[in-house]
Protein backbone atom coordinates (compact mmCIF):
# COMPACT_ATOMS: atom_id res chain seq x y z
CA UNK A 1 0.00 0.00 0.00
CA UNK A 2 1.47 3.39 -0.55
CA UNK A 3 0.76 6.71 1.16
CA UNK A 4 -1.24 9.39 -0.80
CA UNK A 5 0.59 12.77 -1.52
CA UNK A 6 2.71 11.00 -4.24
CA UNK A 7 5.15 14.07 -4.58
CA UNK A 8 5.57 14.35 -0.68
CA UNK A 9 9.32 12.59 0.63
CA UNK A 10 7.73 8.86 1.81
CA UNK A 11 7.97 9.47 5.37
CA UNK A 12 5.79 13.03 4.96
CA UNK A 13 3.03 10.55 3.25
CA UNK A 14 3.17 7.46 5.44
CA UNK A 15 3.22 10.15 8.53
CA UNK A 16 -0.19 11.44 7.08
CA UNK A 17 -1.88 7.86 6.30
CA UNK A 18 -0.53 6.83 10.16
CA UNK A 19 -2.26 10.11 11.56
CA UNK A 20 -5.53 9.94 9.82
CA UNK A 21 -5.72 6.06 11.42
CA UNK A 22 -5.32 7.58 14.59
CA UNK A 23 -7.97 10.39 14.05
CA UNK A 24 -10.54 8.43 12.27
CA UNK A 25 -10.88 5.83 15.14
CA UNK A 26 -8.84 2.98 12.99
CA UNK A 27 -6.57 2.37 15.59
CA UNK A 28 -7.70 3.37 19.26
CA UNK A 29 -6.21 5.38 21.93
CA UNK A 30 -3.95 2.97 24.39
CA UNK A 31 -3.48 0.01 20.85
CA UNK A 32 0.22 -0.54 20.24
CA UNK A 33 1.39 1.11 16.79
CA UNK A 34 2.35 -1.90 14.69
CA UNK A 35 5.98 -2.64 14.63
CA UNK A 36 8.35 -0.81 12.28
CA UNK A 37 9.01 -4.16 10.34
CA UNK A 38 5.13 -4.79 9.97
CA UNK A 39 4.40 -0.79 8.69
CA UNK A 40 7.84 -1.05 6.60
CA UNK A 41 6.97 -4.11 4.72
CA UNK A 42 2.55 -2.76 4.68
CA UNK A 43 4.09 0.31 2.87
CA UNK A 44 7.37 -0.64 1.28
CA UNK A 45 9.24 1.34 2.97
CA UNK A 46 12.44 1.38 4.80
CA UNK A 47 12.76 1.62 9.09
CA UNK A 48 14.47 4.07 8.59
CA UNK A 49 11.74 6.03 6.31
CA UNK A 50 9.20 3.97 9.15
CA UNK A 51 11.23 5.87 12.58
CA UNK A 52 10.76 9.08 10.50
CA UNK A 53 6.91 8.83 10.50
CA UNK A 54 6.23 7.77 13.40
CA UNK A 55 8.77 10.38 15.19
CA UNK A 56 6.96 13.02 13.83
CA UNK A 57 3.69 11.30 15.12
CA UNK A 58 5.27 11.03 18.40
CA UNK A 59 6.44 14.81 18.22
CA UNK A 60 2.74 15.85 18.10
CA UNK A 61 1.58 13.68 21.14
CA UNK A 62 -0.27 10.72 19.03
CA UNK A 63 2.28 8.24 19.92
CA UNK A 64 4.01 7.66 23.20
CA UNK A 65 6.11 5.15 24.67
CA UNK A 66 9.01 3.59 22.76
CA UNK A 67 12.79 3.61 24.23
CA UNK A 68 12.67 -0.42 25.20
CA UNK A 69 8.67 -0.04 25.10
CA UNK A 70 6.03 -0.44 22.89
CA UNK A 71 5.05 2.83 21.47
CA UNK A 72 1.47 3.11 22.14
CA UNK A 73 -1.80 5.28 20.29
CA UNK A 74 -2.12 8.46 22.43
CA UNK A 75 -5.93 10.75 22.22
CA UNK A 76 -5.43 12.97 19.65
CA UNK A 77 -5.17 16.68 21.17
CA UNK A 78 -9.05 18.01 21.48
CA UNK A 79 -8.04 21.65 21.18
CA UNK A 80 -7.49 21.92 17.10
CA UNK A 81 -5.31 20.71 14.46
CA UNK A 82 -2.73 22.86 12.59
CA UNK A 83 -5.13 23.21 10.24
CA UNK A 84 -7.50 24.87 12.31
CA UNK A 85 -4.30 26.84 14.14
CA UNK A 86 -3.98 28.76 10.87
CA UNK A 87 -7.78 28.95 10.46
CA UNK A 88 -9.53 31.41 12.92
CA UNK A 89 -12.62 30.05 10.87
CA UNK A 90 -11.78 26.25 11.54
CA UNK A 91 -10.91 27.83 15.21
CA UNK A 92 -13.90 29.41 16.24
CA UNK A 93 -16.47 26.70 14.23
CA UNK A 94 -14.89 24.00 16.29
CA UNK A 95 -16.07 25.89 19.48
CA UNK A 96 -19.61 26.02 18.22
CA UNK A 97 -18.76 29.95 17.91
CA UNK A 98 -20.20 32.10 14.41
CA UNK A 99 -17.01 33.59 13.05
CA UNK A 100 -16.75 36.50 10.96
CA UNK A 101 -14.59 39.00 9.50
CA UNK A 102 -14.61 43.07 8.06
CA UNK A 103 -12.10 43.28 5.30
CA UNK A 104 -10.32 46.87 5.39
CA UNK A 105 -7.84 46.19 2.73
CA UNK A 106 -6.73 43.89 0.07
CA UNK A 107 -3.34 45.70 -1.77
CA UNK A 108 -0.30 45.34 -3.46
CA UNK A 109 2.56 47.27 -1.94
CA UNK A 110 6.30 47.41 -1.39
CA UNK A 111 6.99 44.81 1.82
CA UNK A 112 8.19 46.89 5.02
CA UNK A 113 11.48 45.41 6.58
CA UNK A 114 9.90 42.62 8.69
CA UNK A 115 7.86 41.31 6.23
CA UNK A 116 10.83 41.67 3.59
CA UNK A 117 12.61 39.47 5.91
CA UNK A 118 10.27 36.80 7.45
CA UNK A 119 9.19 36.35 3.08
CA UNK A 120 12.91 36.22 2.22
CA UNK A 121 12.00 39.00 -0.19
CA UNK A 122 14.42 42.10 -1.00
CA UNK A 123 13.58 45.39 0.81
CA UNK A 124 10.42 47.14 -0.47
CA UNK A 125 9.50 44.10 -3.18
CA UNK A 126 5.77 43.67 -3.57
CA UNK A 127 3.62 41.41 -1.60
CA UNK A 128 -0.72 40.86 -1.49
CA UNK A 129 -1.37 42.36 2.22
CA UNK A 130 -4.88 41.97 3.58
CA UNK A 131 -6.18 44.05 6.67
CA UNK A 132 -9.06 42.89 7.95
CA UNK A 133 -11.24 42.81 11.60
CA UNK A 134 -11.98 39.19 12.74
CA UNK A 135 -14.99 38.65 15.03
CA UNK A 136 -16.74 36.17 17.64
CA UNK A 137 -20.57 36.07 17.58
CA UNK A 138 -20.43 39.68 16.54
CA UNK A 139 -18.47 41.37 18.56
CA UNK A 140 -14.45 42.22 17.16
CA UNK A 141 -11.84 39.98 18.87
CA UNK A 142 -9.03 39.69 16.31
CA UNK A 143 -6.95 42.54 13.95
CA UNK A 144 -4.89 40.59 11.44
CA UNK A 145 -2.51 42.28 9.57
CA UNK A 146 -1.29 39.45 6.64
CA UNK A 147 1.02 39.85 3.63
CA UNK A 148 1.52 36.88 0.92
CA UNK A 149 4.39 36.49 -2.13
CA UNK A 150 3.08 37.49 -4.72
CA UNK A 151 2.49 34.34 -5.98
CA UNK A 152 0.93 33.07 -3.25
CA UNK A 153 -1.37 35.57 -2.51
CA UNK A 154 -2.32 37.27 -6.28
CA UNK A 155 -5.58 35.01 -6.38
CA UNK A 156 -7.07 37.39 -3.18
CA UNK A 157 -7.94 39.97 -5.92
CA UNK A 158 -10.75 37.68 -7.13
CA UNK A 159 -12.05 36.41 -3.95
CA UNK A 160 -14.15 38.18 -1.39
CA UNK A 161 -12.24 37.94 1.59
CA UNK A 162 -15.75 38.58 3.45
CA UNK A 163 -16.66 35.30 2.33
CA UNK A 164 -14.63 32.77 4.74
CA UNK A 165 -11.67 31.49 5.43
CA UNK A 166 -8.44 33.34 3.48
CA UNK A 167 -6.37 30.08 4.15
CA UNK A 168 -8.76 27.48 2.81
CA UNK A 169 -9.52 29.56 -0.12
CA UNK A 170 -6.04 29.57 -0.94
CA UNK A 171 -5.24 26.38 -0.17
CA UNK A 172 -8.24 24.93 -2.96
CA UNK A 173 -6.40 27.04 -5.29
CA UNK A 174 -3.25 24.80 -4.61
CA UNK A 175 -0.92 27.82 -2.30
CA UNK A 176 0.99 24.91 -0.31
CA UNK A 177 0.46 26.73 3.26
CA UNK A 178 2.15 23.57 5.15
CA UNK A 179 4.45 24.86 7.76
CA UNK A 180 3.97 27.69 10.01
CA UNK A 181 6.07 29.31 13.19
CA UNK A 182 4.34 31.10 15.14
CA UNK A 183 6.44 33.91 17.76
CA UNK A 184 3.84 35.29 20.59
CA UNK A 185 4.73 38.35 22.66
CA UNK A 186 2.30 41.12 24.09
CA UNK A 187 2.05 44.71 22.44
CA UNK A 188 0.04 47.82 22.87
CA UNK A 189 -2.49 48.77 20.70
CA UNK A 190 -1.73 51.07 18.04
CA UNK A 191 -4.48 53.42 16.89
CA UNK A 192 -5.59 50.54 14.05
CA UNK A 193 -5.87 48.29 16.85
CA UNK A 194 -7.72 50.34 19.11
CA UNK A 195 -10.72 51.68 16.49
CA UNK A 196 -11.11 48.12 15.44
CA UNK A 197 -11.17 46.95 18.65
CA UNK A 198 -12.81 49.23 20.86
CA UNK A 199 -9.70 49.46 23.31
CA UNK A 200 -7.50 52.61 23.88
CA UNK A 201 -4.61 53.26 22.28
CA UNK A 202 -1.63 51.27 23.73
CA UNK A 203 -4.10 48.70 25.69
CA UNK A 204 -1.87 45.15 26.19
CA UNK A 205 -3.05 43.06 23.14
CA UNK A 206 -1.43 39.04 22.84
CA UNK A 207 0.16 39.30 19.21
CA UNK A 208 1.00 35.97 17.39
CA UNK A 209 3.24 36.67 14.43
CA UNK A 210 3.39 33.82 11.91
CA UNK A 211 5.56 32.69 9.41
CA UNK A 212 3.27 30.18 6.82
CA UNK A 213 5.81 27.77 4.59
CA UNK A 214 5.30 25.21 1.71
CA UNK A 215 6.72 21.74 2.23
CA UNK A 216 9.98 22.65 0.63
CA UNK A 217 10.44 25.46 3.09
CA UNK A 218 9.67 28.71 1.00
CA UNK A 219 7.95 31.12 3.14
CA UNK A 220 4.81 32.01 1.65
CA UNK A 221 2.72 34.22 4.19
CA UNK A 222 3.48 36.35 7.35
CA UNK A 223 0.86 37.57 9.68
CA UNK A 224 0.80 39.89 12.71
CA UNK A 225 -2.00 39.22 14.36
CA UNK A 226 -3.76 40.78 17.15
CA UNK A 227 -5.72 39.65 19.80
CA UNK A 228 -8.09 40.77 22.60
CA UNK A 229 -6.18 38.92 25.73
CA UNK A 230 -10.02 38.34 27.17
CA UNK A 231 -10.66 36.42 24.45
CA UNK A 232 -8.01 33.72 23.39
CA UNK A 233 -4.85 32.73 24.86
CA UNK A 234 -2.28 29.86 23.75
CA UNK A 235 -1.28 26.67 25.64
CA UNK A 236 1.90 24.70 24.70
CA UNK A 237 1.41 20.89 25.58
CA UNK A 238 4.54 18.61 25.97
CA UNK A 239 5.43 15.65 27.24
CA UNK A 240 9.32 14.04 28.21
CA UNK A 241 8.99 12.33 24.76
CA UNK A 242 7.37 14.80 22.57
CA UNK A 243 8.06 18.23 21.18
CA UNK A 244 6.06 21.38 22.35
CA UNK A 245 2.57 20.86 20.88
CA UNK A 246 0.74 24.58 20.48
CA UNK A 247 -2.54 25.57 20.66
CA UNK A 248 -5.22 27.77 20.77
CA UNK A 249 -7.98 28.03 23.36
CA UNK A 250 -10.82 30.34 23.80
CA UNK A 251 -11.04 31.93 26.95
CA UNK A 252 -14.10 33.21 28.87
CA UNK A 253 -14.60 35.44 31.83
CA UNK A 254 -10.62 34.64 32.30
CA UNK A 255 -10.58 31.23 32.67
CA UNK A 256 -9.26 29.20 29.56
CA UNK A 257 -11.94 26.72 28.56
Amino acid sequence: MTPPHSTSPLHVRLADTLRERIRSGAWPAGSSLPSEAELGQEFGASRGTVRAAVQALRAEGLVVGGRGRPPVIRNAPPAQSFSSFLSFTRWAESMGRVPGQRTLEVARRPADDETAAALGLGPGQPVVQVLRQRLLDGAPCLVERTSFTLEAGSALFGFDADSGSIFQFLIDQGVDLYRGQHVIDAVGADATDADLLGVQPGAPLLRVRRTTSSREGAPLEFSDDRYLPGLANFTIENTMDAAPALVRVQTVEGTAS
